[in-house]
């Protein structure tokens, strides 16, 4: 069966939660509240972009796109996060299309480039690079990768939306 890319509708919500649940569940990087932090920004307004995988009637897949914040007041970087793939449609190629179509989202909307905490051999095969000049305080830090549309990337502290706590 083929699927396809479109942004998130009224009504998907509960497929989206359900979906991401499973595709976190037991995952080492994960602290089980994916779905949470997606529901939190929907309700807070931050949630700037969510991009739906569909199979049929099924979601299979979902990217969260939500505004970072960086303490030099610099605007225009962006966050991708959570980002899942059913378990059942994983290795069809569904992760990659998620972040390549979020990607031209971002960069049609002026963005100067998306940030990503996760895990970074996997990010790293879509161009985020570590230890560049933004940073994120705490343990977490060291996973912060950035991808920069040709801006330069700052030299600031990043920090995000109140939905992920």
């Amino acid at each position: 069966m083929s699927w396809s890319i479109r942004e998130e509708l009224p009504g998907d919500e509960p497929a989206i939660r359900a979906m991401v649940l499973a595709a976190f569940e037991g995952h080492p990087y994960s602290d089980g509240d994916e779905a949470d932090v997606i529901d939190r920004l929907r309700a807070d307004g931050d949630l700037l972009l969510s991009l739906v995988v569909v199979e049929g009637d099924d979601v299979v897949g979902q990217a969260t796109y939500s505004t970072a914040r960086l303490s030099n007041g610099e605007e225009g970087w962006m966050v991708v996060g959570p980002v899942a793939v059913a378990p059942t449609a994983q290795g069809k190629g569904i992760g990659r299309a998620l972040m390549e179509a979020g990607e031209a989202a971002m960069r049609n909307q002026g963005a100067k480039g998306i940030t990503v905490l996760g895990d970074p051999i996997l990010y790293a095969r879509f161009g985020y690079a570590q230890h560049t000049p933004m940073t994120l305080p705490g343990d977490l830090g060291e996973y912060l990768q950035v991808k920069s549309f040709g801006a330069p990337i700052p030299a600031a502290e990043i920090s995000y939306a109140r939905a992920f706590g």
